[in-house]
């Protein structure tokens, strides 16, 4: 049996709930494109968006841990990947468009720079006279114009849909810019979807890495709230060593405590609410995707946990030292030597901007070219 296109749709609308986003519903492309056969828009923009450069490249950019760090600690394609399992587990329960919601989960770290949240500090404060630097804006401009693949349009193209969820990405660690995407309205319930989802990724996983490098002891976590209840619901003690498999476990069990929470508290708020349209969630004063009062302040002590335990430790403090003078130095070259760019990247100087061509070339290296690149410019043992 084959099933169209259309056929998908109509899947669609016997299947998702009406306050979710239908692909035939979409809002259209910027540059007019003949649909797929057997895929619908969402599903084709999912594809474009894995078969990018920049999204390969999320394999070597930091999470928390630099790629050299280990082979087993997250990176930004893992935590990417995982973010979208997240996303489409909460989605297909609440009846939202889990293709809709998986492409935006797969797109949101597009535009992160090397070295993680130190690589995006420091490329903003340098850019800071040009308006600064935001990974999710940088995602958006790869998507609509630094991703060269197709000859009649700059960028991916994708759906309007998919560009708004992007756009009003949100977290504690993004910050969402949205003047030519309704900025009166706030996130679909599908990106709203995606920003817990990344929230509930990034802790969760966080925390995973922390023990399994040994920054974190599971003795530094007992009192939190959270610990506590999973560490109970497990049976495990105390007393007990926290082996690899138990650790597994733990962690597993926390992500499962949380999507339930979210999910029967999102229910909770749809049927207060009572919306009946994709834009009537929009227009509301308030976010419908949200953890209960009780997860909200379990998950915001384990926040501040891992801030003042992981992110601030001294390795990751040196780790970030060390990569925000690795992209500081090779911006101040590049910038006062423009020779020493690639011939590529020189080309597009008068239609950028130096800066703007220097920092879109930094923002797409990998950790592990960033060093290489510095190697090469500031180590005499190594040749160009």
């Amino acid at each position: 049996m084959i099933f169209t296109r259309q056929q998908l749709e109509e899947f669609e609308n016997q299947t998702l709930a009406p306050y979710a986003i239908h692909s035939k519903d979409s809002k259209g492309r910027k540059y007019p494109e003949e649909e797929a056969d057997f895929r619908t828009r969402f599903q084709r923009d999912r594809e474009r968006i894995l078969h990018t450069t920049a999204f390969r490249r999320l394999e070597y950019k930091t999470q928390v841990f630099i790629n050299h760090e280990g082979d087993y600690y997250r990176t930004r394609l893992t935590h990417s990947l995982e973010v979208a399992q997240i996303g489409r587990s909460v989605a297909r329960s609440l009846g939202a468009n889990e293709d809709l919601v998986e492409t935006i989960c797969l797109a949101h770290d597009l535009g992160h720079p090397p070295f993680g949240h130190s690589g995006e500090a420091v490329l903003s404060r340098l850019m800071r006279d040009q308006g600064g630097f935001n990974h999710n804006t940088q995602s958006v401009r790869i998507v609509t114009l630094l991703e060269n693949r197709y000859p009649d349009f700059p960028g991916l193209n994708l759906s309007w849909e998919v560009l708004e969820g992007m756009v009003k990405h949100e977290t504690d660690y993004d910050i969402s810019e949205a003047k030519e995407f309704n900025p009166e309205l706030r996130g679909h319930l599908e990106a709203q979807i995606a920003n817990v989802a990344d929230e509930l990724a990034y802790t969760s996983h966080d925390l995973d890495d922390g023990l399994r490098s040994g920054m974190i002891t599971p003795n530094q976590l007992d009192g939190i709230a959270i610990w506590e209840i999973v560490n109970e619901s497990i049976g495990r003690r105390k007393t007990e060593t926290l082996d690899e498999l138990t650790r597994h476990q733990i962690i597993r069990r926390l992500i499962n405590f949380e999507i339930t929470d979210l999910i029967h508290s999102v229910d909770r708020y749809l049927r207060k609410s009572a919306v009946s349209s994709a834009l009537e969630v929009q227009k509301l004063p308030y976010n419908l995707v949200g953890f209960s009062e009780d997860m909200y302040r379990r998950n915001r002590e384990l926040k501040d946990f891992l801030f003042t335990n992981l992110y601030r430790h001294y390795r990751v403090v040196r780790m970030s030292t060390k990569a925000e003078k690795i992209i500081a130095d090779l911006f101040s070259v590049y910038h006062d030597t423009p020779a020493t760019l690639p011939p590529s990247i020189q080309a597009l100087v008068d239609e950028r901007g130096l800066e703007t061509a220097v920092c879109d070339y930094i923002a797409g290296m990998t950790d592990r070219f960033a060093i290489d690149e510095y190697n090469r410019l500031f180590s005499a043992d190594v040749l160009p």
